[in-house]
């Protein structure tokens, strides 16, 4: 939005979710497309319900709709509205991984790409012909955080480009291949609980793909209590012949200040850690406060 409020094609209404609670607090926060359309002073509206602004919509006879990340449904009469209809801005390279959770997605599979999509919005989800799309690597270390805000500055960029062409009607959307499509889930809370039954492999990608919401966390039974650590980063350890240890077993690793926890293959190496109520920290830091999770079996 804020690409596009710097260009020629600048915006004339921008469309939020509702302001909303947030924190134990329950502060009422706005959107933060909302307030940068405040920044830029541009028109913003926060329906509950997209539906129900349909006939404003018609109303205001836009040429074109540019969607990301807006998380409702698009009726189909507000789809054929705009003289160019709704482009939407998704962050995979479509057909692979369409649905809501697609950059996380990436990094659980063990992509070594991905990219964004500007595809023609249709009724079914993801499905629509595509304008254009850009690729980049998904680093080794990249974390849902990194990859969705690389992912973002991307797609600005190519929509900027597109839309150029798009007014000019020098480019045409070409048709997806269904027969490729893969497919993201909604994430809740509680995929973020750590499965120590899975390859280290797999939990390290998990941890990754995962931060900083909802996060990856396990339980440490602590005078005979479940305390909640949640693993913040961490890199895999291969397994030595001959040792192995009980699933979710907490040991020490080198330098002697560093854990290491049991999978089912190879160990995972704990960089960096957070105890419910506490701040993050450090393994080595963690370890000299709490000396007792050495040899503790996570769950």
């Amino acid at each position: 939005m804020e690409k596009l409020a710097r260009s020629t094609n600048k915006p004339f209404l921008v469309i939020s979710t509702p302001d909303k609670a947030v924190g134990r607090k329950q502060i009422i926060v706005s959107p933060p497309v909302k307030i940068s359309a405040e920044k830029y002073k541009i028109p913003a509206v926060r329906p509950e319900n997209i539906a129900d602004f349909a006939d404003e919509i018609r109303k205001l006879r836009p040429d074109l709709i540019i969607l990301a990340s807006y998380g409702q449904i698009i009726p189909k009469d507000i789809l054929a509205v705009p003289r160019y209809g709704c482009l939407n801005v998704h962050p995979s390279l479509l057909p692979l991984w369409r649905g809501p959770s697609p950059v996380q997605y990436a990094i659980l599979n063990g992509d070594k790409k991905t990219g964004v999509s500007l595809i023609k919005m249709t009724a079914e989800l993801d499905a629509g012909p595509i304008f254009a799309q850009k690729e980049t690597e998904i680093g080794s270390k990249e974390n849902f955080q990194s990859l969705r805000d690389k992912l973002a500055e991307l797609g600005a960029e190519l929509l900027a480009e597109t839309l150029l062409k798009l007014f000019a009607e020098k480019i045409f959307p070409m048709a997806q291949d269904n027969s490729k499509a893969t497919y993201s889930r909604i994430l809740k809370k509680e995929d973020g609980k750590i499965d120590w039954r899975k390859p280290a492999e797999a939990l390290e990608r998990r941890i990754r793909a995962f931060y900083p919401w909802p996060g990856s966390y396990a339980f440490w039974q602590r005078s005979g209590k479940p305390v909640k650590i949640k693993i913040l980063k961490a890199k895999i350890s291969k397994l030595k012949e001959k040792e192995k240890h009980p699933i979710g077993k907490v040991l020490s690793a080198p330098p002697p200040d560093a854990i290491r926890v049991q999978c089912a293959e190879d160990f995972l190496i704990v960089e960096k850690l957070q105890m419910e109520g506490r701040k993050e920290m450090l393994s080595g830091d963690f370890l000299r406060g709490y000396a007792d999770f050495l040899g503790s079996v996570l769950n």
